[in-house]
């Protein structure tokens, strides 16, 4: 549905103080409604967990957490996807401590380093995330306790989540209640949440409770998840992204959140859930996109579908929900027959996409936003949008644009209760971009006449990938650079249009002098068999989603400002 009458018009949703008082509402709400849907076995059914079911097993164990003496403490959690991930962070928030999520696929001395610098005393983990977390259990540090999420009993390595859940709840029936009693400072750091980085370089963003109800609540006036509504989790939950825009909105709409297998699932689980809502990535749906034109071309009907969607978007015949369901019966089916809306962020999508599944009668808006802002700072209404904007600044946020050019386009600044408290012990970083509660994104835009977001690039040089991951070229440079034989590199990001998605380049000035002495007169090609040897060595200590693709040699320096920095347009260095 997209009609200029629902211009403006916000939906009405109930205020909410803290996050203790969003779960807790929502629980009594929707008690008796199902909160999630999880699988019983890899390939078994989806099993459901009610509201009330959910938010008992909460206060168990955060009655129980508080016992084991970590009141005002530090938690992580890391892991794959799961309810249990989830009632971690909200046991946690609702009068425990601060929750720190982890991404289970950081590398080990990343890993290390995170949970060092968070001085977490517990953490919570998966079975699968139990390997990284080796070094730590050798050498604890300020971790006085793990916890396993699918061990049944405790043991000398590990406490059980579930045992502590059983624990828990003796405690309630003796009749403690230090933890339902809980009092909640809206403006206290509920969660410390960790930006991409290189081991020693990651920021760490203090959110409020405030900043993320606020988030939520404002994000409810301008989406409604349908009734009946069943939203497919499918991106990594420690992401600001998904946890708030996909966790806890579904949570405090009272709406029930299926969590997908994995990425290999999506349209799958999407079938089996009966899904009608997905929050995901541009290049999960590009590549949805992608395989819907390749089995109309593998059917011999590529050019009738064309024909077809042109005609809907001319008619505006995508209104008619039935009509669709008929005339791209294909499409509907392959995404289970139920999907009403798909929301895509984190990086710049193709308007295209957006365009063909909206005239197919698949409704589609993209927002934006960054973790720094809980996350999000504007966003499409789902009922009006405009497909290449990345809709208007939420209410209750408001959004300028900083020294425009000549076009309007400048760095987009916003302020809004969802704005961070700043970065965790990093004062120096959070002063750069916090000035009078105003946020400097870094992001470059424009606003047009009816007051919706463009976004046109990066005012600095961080690199975004189609899967909204964000790459700061200066953390990779700096692994690349403790090698001797680098005197001089630049890293950015390449639009390869065959791909579908930026790579990530590096362009190398090598040090002759060391390089000759070590291994004596070199071919080009030498060379360049060389580097990539370093290279492939770095990627290995960093995410995979952070390695460098593309390797080119230079022959000269690259040219550098007067206090000697190497010049920069963009992310692509002005000497390439």
């Amino acid at each position: 549905m997209n009609k200029k009458k629902y211009d403006g018009v916000l939906y009405d949703v109930r205020e909410v103080r803290d996050l203790k008082d969003m779960i807790s509402s929502s629980a009594k709400l929707f008690k008796d409604d199902v909160a999630y849907l999880q699988k019983d076995r890899p390939g078994g059914e989806f099993q459901p967990l009610t509201y009330g079911e959910f938010y008992k097993q909460m206060e168990a164990l955060g009655t129980r957490l508080l016992d084991l003496g970590l009141k005002d403490k530090n938690i992580a959690v890391i892991g794959d996807s799961c309810y249990e991930w989830i009632m971690t962070y909200f046991a946690v928030v609702c009068g425990v401590g601060v929750i720190v999520p982890l991404d289970k696929n950081l590398p080990r001395e990343e890993l290390n380093n995170l949970v060092k610098r968070s001085g977490a005393a517990a953490i919570v983990y998966t079975k699968k995330s139990e390997k990284s977390l080796q070094d730590i259990m050798a050498e604890p540090g300020t971790v006085e306790y793990f916890i396993s999420i699918g061990d049944d009993q405790h043991t000398d390595k590990a406490l059980s989540l579930s045992k502590l859940i059983e624990e828990g709840n003796r405690l309630l029936k003796s009749g403690i209640r230090d933890y339902m009693d809980a009092e909640i400072e809206p403006d206290k750091m509920a969660t410390l949440m960790f930006t991409s980085g290189t081991t020693g370089m990651a920021k760490g963003v203090m959110l409020s409770h405030k900043n993320i109800v606020a988030n939520v609540y404002s994000m409810s006036k301008y989406v409604r998840i349908p009734k009946n509504g069943i939203v497919l989790s499918i991106l990594p939950i420690h992401h600001a992204y998904e946890f708030t825009c996909s966790i806890c909105t579904t949570f405090y709409q009272g709406k029930t959140i299926a969590i997908c297998e994995g990425i290999k699932y999506i349209q799958k689980n999407m079938q089996e859930s009966k899904a009608n809502v997905v929050l995901g990535v541009p290049l999960v749906f590009e590549k949805m996109y992608k395989g819907m034109w390749k089995q109309a071309e593998k059917r011999g009907e590529a050019e009738k579908l064309r024909k077809a969607i042109d005609l809907s978007r001319k008619m505006k015949l995508y209104n008619n929900t039935a009509l669709m369901k008929k005339l791209f019966k294909a499409v509907h089916h392959s995404f289970g027959d139920n999907i009403k809306l798909f929301i895509a962020g984190g990086a710049a999508i193709d308007p295209v996409v957006i365009e063909d599944f909206e005239a197919m009668g698949l409704p589609m808006i993209q927002g934006y936003g960054m973790s720094e802002c809980a996350p999000i700072i504007a966003v499409n209404q789902d009922r009006y949008s405009k497909a290449a904007s990345v809709g208007r600044p939420m209410p209750g946020t408001e959004v300028r644009i900083d020294n425009p050019d000549d076009n309007g386009i400048g760095e987009v600044v916003c302020k809004s209760d969802s704005v961070m408290i700043g970065y965790y012990e990093n004062p120096e970083a959070t002063a750069e971009v916090l000035e009078d509660g105003w946020l400097h994104t870094g992001d470059l835009g424009y606003m047009d006449e009816d007051g919706f977001l463009y976004l046109t690039g990066r005012k600095k040089t961080v690199i975004v990938t189609k899967g909204g991951k964000n790459i700061f070229p200066e953390e990779v440079e700096a692994i690349l650079m403790e090698s001797e034989f680098i005197q001089e590199v630049v890293v950015y990001g390449q639009v390869d249009e065959k791909v579908g998605n930026v790579i990530v380049s590096a362009a190398i000035y090598p040090n002759m002098g060391v390089l000759e002495e070590a291994k004596g007169k070199m071919s080009d090609e030498e060379i360049y068999d060389f580097f990539t040897e370093i290279v492939d060595a770095a990627n290995k200590r960093m995410p995979s989603y952070k390695a460098v693709k593309r390797v080119s040699i230079r022959d000269k320096e690259f040219e550098k400002t007067t206090t000697g920095k190497i010049k920069r347009y963009g992310n692509v260095s002005e000497s390439e």
